[in-house]
């Protein structure tokens, strides 16, 4: 026959398991989400330039025509 505490012993294991799961999943959650504001992050200053054409630039303009 089953032994019936076996049983009741790995569903407790279980749901030790699924409920240890859950608190960490909270626990990351909560950590990531930034609190009251206070630790935004500040804007970078906007780079001058970006984009520019350049001689290698229009060399591979060059090379992709058909």
């Amino acid at each position: 026959m089953d032994n019936p505490k076996t049983k009741t012993s790995r569903r407790n294991f279980l749901l030790a398991v699924g409920a240890g799961s859950a608190a960490t999943v909270a626990a990351i959650a909560t950590k990531s989400v930034p609190q009251d504001g206070a630790s935004k992050p500040k804007q970078k200053a906007k780079k001058e330039g970006g984009y520019q054409l350049s001689e290698h630039v229009r060399s591979y303009y060059r090379t992709t025509l058909v």
